[in-house]
């Protein structure tokens, strides 16, 4: 059985030391910043509180994908030492970078006797995190590339997402709400819980007024749909408010007999649009609202 790499973009969110214990292979985006460009890189550039701090005082955040030249140049390298690669992408539906690693899956696969896979996670942060998180656990039970990426392929929309936000200017800025809506929202303190769709999408379902409300709401949903709880991960992330992570992380202990709760920031890249207080929760669920 032919070894092979799992490789991912800096979008999973996931720590650094959980990248380099489990050797994979993390592309990073990038993102601007008063005119300045910074690779998305676990904090190594920019730390998160930083990062959140400049967004909290009125500094815009641009974010820009994984080229094609960047994923030609690590595949290639990979493919070169005999390994084959099983890559698993941000969702196409929040950015053009999966284009461009299948475009170079496509280029490259007839020039070498290894081959890449390339995945359409449908997912975003924690949740690309958890999808990946399983295919690495299932490399390290001996499973085949085919194998992990079929199991990927055929789960990956029980990865659920709940989410919501502090600021509704940022969503406003992304289209994903009505200047009116995030004006009244904001004034009224009305907080939204989104997930992210079968499509990979950011949709809105629910508003409630207050922080707290949205927080036991997320905590809420996950009751009704999580599958199997009884030695489940469960990610959580957040834009710089680790002491709601920790309260909804404490919920779900007292509830749940979960295996572990990983909780890390929310990265620069989807921090950009979601913004300072942005919170996050991800499982193995029944299936996508």
């Amino acid at each position: 059985m032919s070894d092979y790499i799992i490789s991912t973009s800096s979008t999973t969110d996931l720590p650094e030391s959980y990248i380099k214990e489990h050797g994979i292979l993390c592309l990073p985006f990038s993102f601007i910043i008063s005119d300045e460009q910074y690779e998305d890189n676990f904090g190594n550039s920019m730390p998160a509180p930083v990062f959140y701090n400049r967004l909290r005082n009125g500094e815009m955040s641009r974010t820009s994908l994984i080229n094609a030249d960047a994923f030609e140049k690590a595949f290639r390298e990979i493919l070169e030492s005999g390994r084959d690669i099983l890559h698993i992408e941000f969702s196409s539906a929040l950015s053009g970078s999966l284009q461009n690693a299948r475009t170079v899956a496509e280029k490259l696969n007839p020039l070498y006797e290894n081959k890449i896979i390339v995945v359409d996670s449908l997912c975003a942060s924690l949740g690309l995190g958890l999808l990946v998180d399983y295919a690495v656990r299932m490399k390290e039970e001996g499973k085949s590339i085919d194998e992990a990426a079929g199991w990927v392929e055929e789960n990956k929309l029980h990865i659920i997402h709940w989410f919501t936000v502090d600021d509704l200017n940022f969503l406003k800025r992304g289209g994903r709400v009505s200047g009116v809506s995030a004006f009244l929202g904001t004034m009224l303190k009305i907080k939204p819980i989104m997930d992210v769709d079968d499509q990979g999408r950011l949709i809105p379902h629910f508003k409630v007024r207050g922080r707290r409300k949205a927080i036991t709401g997320m905590f809420e949903k996950m009751k009704e749909d999580i599958l199997h709880p009884e030695g489940q991960r469960v990610f959580i992330s957040h834009g710089d408010c680790l002491k709601d992570a920790e309260f909804l992380a404490g919920l779900i202990k007292d509830e749940f007999a979960i295996d572990s709760v990983l909780i890390n920031y929310v990265g620069p890249v989807i921090g950009s649009h979601s913004g300072p207080g942005t919170l996050a929760l991800f499982y193995y669920g029944k299936q996508r609202f």
